[in-house]
């Protein structure tokens, strides 16, 4: 990290989202910087297909592209290295992707997105961070009148920028180049770090909801595979042994006296694979809509497991609720505890999508999930591994968001590094 160093003498650059920068900078429109890359792939005379991707534009396999025939990319841009990619594309429903990335080498890219070519290519790298910058501030979603699905060149082309000389660009563009790397290389370690506190954690509970805690007791093999041997004395069960089991429903979406009353109603989106509780859906139900279709309220305490988009995400709702046809709602019997099965059933994601079918989406069938077989130890021991759990959990979990923070610390400290070397206010020669 580094200090703020000023330039002595500022002035207004008349552009909001930049506001002040030193007095030597200069203001420009973009189109006196760029121009558009229209240079169609006719004939296939370029194959290295390109893709802008969290920023990055990265190469991709021309023959594993989703299904597209190889004559689909006749119409893609033929675009060079330094060329900066906007993609202006679906302004109203994507509200977090990073919309511009450079080229690193030559190669095609769809048309749908507007390539700049800078006409001085010493430009390239400083106009990259400086677009970078407004899209960070989310400057393209206030472009044009209104709520838009996208935008256009000919609107892109009348950005209003800044310039420095030759001589402060390259000093920016070196400067965020090697701090941008090293930053990114600490968020990559946070994120290894986070990926192996999710695997320590799944290894925790399956060792837990299979072997048990007691590094004494006896095993013997269970039959089963993907479980392994348990505890002598534990039992192999059905789901339906344990729970009694509820499917979901919707009533009509275009009747308005079905919506908006006081019955909670979840589907498989309103909670998250992390998510261990659930007590609300983004809409709820009157009576009148309950009565009209075939969901059942269950009570708080119960295991609602998504059975499709995706298959196998758990949670224990702390409310009485209903839920859509994506939910199975799964009430515990007297032998059956309802977070030891929640912690239970999330180990095994892989089993149940196994036990899944369909084409456009795997769905596992209301029978095909009661009929699931799962190590079922006594109720008391249950709940004793479910304490345990819960307690190792918390650390893990404790430990996982230490790193996030970090992460969120580093990618606001990067977004502010960026914004204030390439608007000046950061000296950075």
């Amino acid at each position: 990290m580094t200090d703020t160093v000023h330039y002595s003498d500022m002035k207004d650059s008349g552009i909001k989202w930049i506001g002040s920068v030193p007095a030597s900078w200069n203001v420009r429109t973009l189109y006196q910087l760029a121009t558009r890359v229209k240079n169609k792939n006719s004939d296939l005379s370029e194959k290295n297909l390109l893709s802008l991707s969290y920023g990055k534009i990265k190469r991709k396999d021309i023959n594993t592209n989703d299904g597209l025939l190889p004559a689909s990319f006749d119409g893609y841009n033929i675009i060079e290295a330094g060329d900066i990619v906007l993609r202006l594309t679906d302004l109203q429903n994507d509200h977090t992707s990073l919309r511009v990335g450079q080229a690193t080498e030559r190669g095609i890219i769809t048309s749908a997105y507007t390539t700049l070519r800078p006409i001085n290519p010493a430009h390239s790298r400083y106009l990259y961070y400086l677009i970078h910058a407004f899209d960070l501030k989310k400057g393209f979603y206030g472009m044009g009148s209104g709520v838009r699905q996208g935008l256009n060149y000919d609107e892109v082309k009348e950005l209003r920028v800044v310039i420095p000389s030759q001589e402060e660009q390259d000093a920016v563009s070196a400067f965020l180049d090697e701090q941008c790397s090293k930053i990114d290389e600490l968020i990559l370690e946070a994120k290894g770090s986070i990926e192996d506190y999710k695997q320590w954690k799944q290894s925790l509970i399956f060792r837990a909801v299979t072997k048990g805690i007691d590094s004494s007791a006896s095993l013997r093999d269970s039959g089963i595979a993907w479980i392994g041997q348990i505890p002598k004395n534990w039992q192999i069960r059905k789901i339906k042994s344990g729970f009694v089991i509820y499917s979901g429903a919707t009533p009509k979406s275009d009747k308005p006296e079905y919506w908006d009353g006081d019955i909670v109603w979840i589907t498989p989106a309103d909670y998250k694979t992390d998510d261990k509780y659930v007590s609300e859906g983004r809409k709820m139900l009157t009576q009148e809509g309950y009565q009209s279709c075939g969901t059942s309220v269950v009570p708080s305490g119960s295991i609602i497991f998504s059975k499709r988009a995706p298959v196998g995400t758990v949670a224990i709702n702390t409310v009485p609720l209903c839920t859509n046809q994506g939910c199975l709602s799964c009430v515990p019997t007297e032998d059956a505890d309802s977070e030891f099965f929640y912690y239970s059933m999330s180990v095994f994601t892989e089993q149940f999508e196994l036990f899944s079918s369909g084409t456009t989406f795997k769905e596992i069938s209301a029978s095909a999930f009661s009929d699931f077989l799962l190590p079922f130890p006594s109720v008391s021991e249950q709940r004793e591994i479910a304490a345990y759990l819960r307690d190792k959990c918390s650390i893990i979990d404790a430990l996982r968001k230490e790193k996030q923070d970090l992460i969120d610390e580093l990618e606001l400290y990067k977004r502010s590094l960026i914004y204030e070397t390439v608007t000046g206010k950061r000296k950075v020669v």
